[in-house]
Parts: C-alpha cells; structure tokens; sequence
C-alpha cells in the first residue's frame, strides 16, 4: 500500500477497510485480518494499524471480541459512509474543488467524466 503525506498513516489505514467493505471484499459481520497480517501485508508498524483499528472501533465500525479478534458490525455501511464523507470533505474536497475553480472546469463536463470512471470501474 503507497501511502500519502497527509492524512495520517492510520487515517488512511482506516480508510482502507473501509473501502473494502464499501467495495464488498469484506462482509458485514466477518473477522477481519489480524493486526499483525495488517501490518505486515501493508508494511507498516502494528502500533499503527493497532491506532486505525481503534479509531474505526471508536467509529462503532468494528468490534474487538477478546481472544478471536477483530470483526465488522453488522450496521457498519452507514457508520463507514459518514465517516469517509467526513474524511473526504476535510482532507480532499477543498484541494479538488479549489482545482476545478483554477482550471476553469465546467459541471457538466465533471459530470461526463464522472459518469464514465464509475461505468468503467465500478459498473459490471
């Protein structure tokens, strides 16, 4: 995993389990990886993946059951969704829209292009 400069590690950490079950690689109510396979698969300090892991327990996201592991709450989606439109609208929102200001971008053509990456990403 390429990491950015901001936000933090962990944030971003956070953020990758979240989109994998925004993107349905991991399912509502399973274990997820341990701490240890998390750092080592993403090359990172287990402290640090300790720190996203708390977050996203703080953010009601996933569950500690002491002894098995780590596993995501049944009602996760909408706790994953406000907690990503709050990441996204502090962190990239303003250097994207300060971008579409400067380069003169027009909406419609946002939209075309918007349109377009999910039908050719997301759409099956």
């Amino acid at each position: 995993m390429e990491f950015k400069e901001n936000p933090a590690i962990y944030i971003q950490i956070a953020e990758y389990v979240c989109e994998q079950i925004l993107l349905k690689k991991w399912k509502l109510g399973e274990k997820i990886i341990s701490i240890r396979e998390m750092a080592v698969h993403i090359e990172v300090n287990p402290n640090t993946v300790q720190r996203a892991y708390d977050l996203l327990q703080q953010q009601n996201i996933i569950s500690n059951r002491r002894g098995i592991g780590y596993f995501i709450e049944d009602d996760a989606m909408e706790r994953i969704l406000d907690f990503r439109r709050e990441q996204f609208e502090e962190n990239e929102l303003p250097v994207f829209l300060r971008n579409i200001y400067l380069l003169k971008i027009d909406f419609k053509e946002l939209k075309a292009k918007y349109d377009e990456f999910v039908k050719n990403n997301f759409k099956k």
